[in-house]
């Protein structure tokens, strides 16, 4: 089993960067899929409250998979790794 994770930590801050194998670039993708579809399904003009509840919720289904398949998440100071 590979156990390579999808989404490296920030070299500054708290948090992932972009995904460095497919499986995050495909979940990457999906979300912004997503995000784009609720423009339609609840146009923000017409759903204002809809449309924000949408994005929360894809936004957190994004949040929980870079937390499960991501680097634990730290503040960094710029060191080149956990090890540091």
């Amino acid at each position: 089993m590979n156990n390579t994770y999808w989404f490296p930590a920030k070299r500054y801050g708290w948090g992932w960067g972009l995904p460095r194998v497919w499986q995050g670039q495909a979940t990457l993708v999906g979300f912004v899929l997503l995000l784009v579809a609720g423009g339609f399904v609840f146009p923000p003009q017409d759903s204002q409250w809809g449309f924000l509840a949408y994005v929360a919720l894809v936004s957190s289904l994004l949040l929980g998979v870079c937390y499960l398949k991501g680097e634990p998440p730290r503040w960094r100071w710029g060191d080149k790794g956990p090890s540091a």
